[in-house]
């Protein structure tokens, strides 16, 4: 894909190896960057999108693989806002195999909320229909990350949030000592609070939660 190489050449021009090590660092060194920090990406990939938006409307589901399948951890971040910006209302039913896809590679805290918030949680609000199974199978899954996309794909819903699907979901992965798992329940918890905080307070005083997560599910409520 031209858009591709473009945005190759253009990080591999723009690559800083101090950032790199920093960058990999703080992800536990899980993958290699080339050292370009948010805001000049996004600037290169804007400009390059520009450029190409053509050829990106047309083949963006080739391109979001193609990009994900590159080992530069700036590569995927590219291809999680192209799915954000061109499947949002244009979602297929068959995208859930893309986007489990996107969850189960590469996976880290980074990208796997920013898909579970804004592309699988957009992906159920287009169908509504799809949610059980696919929460359903997600929470089942021996793979934390699905687990973890389960709890939080709702953020962002507020009034709109399925308040027992929620703390079902909450109570079903309550017992784990995954920092990650802890983490996600008082998080999902603490955003529905901004909704509905006495929900919030009524489930985490009558659940045994983890202490963490109960202290991240009313860290702002007074």
């Amino acid at each position: 894909m031209n858009f591709t190489l473009a945005l190759e050449n253009a990080f591999e021009a723009n690559q800083n190896p101090e950032n790199a090590f920093a960058m990999a660092k703080y992800m536990k060194n899980n993958f290699p960057f080339f050292g370009i920090k948010t805001e000049e990406r996004r600037r290169i990939f804007k400009e390059i999108w520009k450029e190409k938006s053509e050829e990106v409307s047309a083949n963006a589901m080739e391109i979001v693989s193609e990009l994900y399948s590159k080992t530069g951890r700036e590569f995927h971040y590219c291809a999680i806002e192209i799915l954000k910006k061109e499947l949002k209302g244009n979602y297929k039913k068959d995208d859930i195999q893309l986007i489990e896809k996107l969850l189960i590679n590469n996976s880290w805290w980074d990208s796997v909320d920013t898909i579970a918030k804004y592309i699988l949680g957009e992906y159920l609000s287009e169908f509504p229909l799809e949610t059980k199974n696919v929460i359903t199978r997600f929470s089942r899954s021996e793979n934390m990350w699905l687990n973890r996309s389960a709890i939080l794909f709702q953020l962002g819903y507020k009034q709109k949030t399925n308040t027992d699907l929620l703390f079902s979901e909450c109570l079903k992965h309550s017992h784990s000592n995954e920092f990650f798992i802890q983490k996600a329940i008082g998080w999902a918890l603490r955003e529905y609070a901004k909704s509905n905080p006495k929900a919030v307070i009524k489930f985490v005083n009558s659940s045994n939660l983890k202490k963490l997560s109960s202290k991240e599910a009313l860290k702002n409520i007074c």
